[in-house]
């Protein structure tokens, strides 16, 4: 049976390449592109705006079309990529129609998370800053490389670089600020405090213990790339990992979807599922 997927954002860079992927995947049936009511495109096949041949899906503000292809029983769920303030209807929307989501939109603020929270007691709902594998696994690396060093003679700075395209709203990213609340809750763990410093300017003086710094770069058309330093005195340590292009993240977002279908109601990431949850 295949899995009937809604898009919504589908008319933006990310949704495109969802689309895109899915379009190419047998398993996958599109249904649905939902974009905002005043969207340019709308009535564009969703298809055609991925640069595909056209599928008979068209870019649409009205749910309720796409809500009755899926409103049979079949595997079906909503991958959002879209922007913070599109997100509480699709939520919304998703609860009411028992509809398994992703949500990969970042920047969203502390009462979205709450949302989604509760959303997630009656649908699952895959949440992740950023849906890459590489990213992931790399998310991995930095709990294990802090959980290391951190109580090493002289301590550590970390420093966390990010590079995105120049058209990115939020920063920092949403993966950046995930890398960073990782290696503190591991710097908490023995009782250790932690500052988040946001760029510097001026004469800010020496750098004190327990400081994560942050630095967002914004160039041309870069799909996304992080650096995570590990400074200690004599050596250091860099992580870097950086994506090509967008697929990466459209296919995990797929990836997700797939997997939501086998999962009752709950707040779930990528490490659950790439089976790397410590859960």
């Amino acid at each position: 049976m295949s899995l009937r997927l809604i898009v919504h954002g589908a008319a933006g860079r990310m949704g495109r390449r969802v689309v895109a992927l899915a379009n190419e995947d047998p398993t996958i049936r599109l249904v649905g592109g939902i974009d905002r009511a005043d969207g340019p495109l709308l009535g564009s096949d969703i298809a055609a705006l991925a640069g595909l041949a056209p599928c008979g899906v068209a870019l649409s503000a009205d749910w309720d079309t796409a809500i009755s292809e899926v409103a049979d029983g079949a595997a079906r769920a909503v991958i959002d990529f879209s922007l913070p303030d599109a997100v509480d209807a699709c939520v919304r929307r998703c609860v009411t129609e028992s509809l398994p989501l992703v949500v990969a939109t970042t920047g969203l603020d502390p009462t979205q998370h709450v949302a989604l929270r509760q959303a997630s007691e009656t649908i699952p709902v895959c949440w992740a800053p950023s849906m890459s594998l590489a990213v992931n696994l790399t998310m991995r690396l930095v709990k294990q490389v802090t959980a290391a060093l951190k109580d090493i003679p002289g301590g550590i700075d970390v420093e966390i670089v990010e590079r995105h395209h120049r058209f990115k709203e939020d920063a920092p990213s949403g993966t950046a600020l995930k890398f960073g609340e990782m290696i503190a809750d591991e710097l908490q763990r023995d009782g250790g405090e932690v500052r988040h410093i946001h760029g510097r300017q001026g004469k800010v003086g020496r750098r004190s213990a327990g400081e994560i710094g942050y630095h967002a770069v914004r160039v041309g058309d870069n799909p996304g790339e992080h650096t995570i330093i590990f400074g200690m005195l004599g050596e250091k340590i860099e992580l870097n990992v950086a994506a090509s292009n967008r697929d990466c993240y459209a296919s995990g977002a797929i990836a997700a979807a797939k997997w939501l279908q086998s999962q009752p109601p709950g707040l779930y990431d990528m490490f659950d599922v790439l089976g790397m949850s410590d859960r």
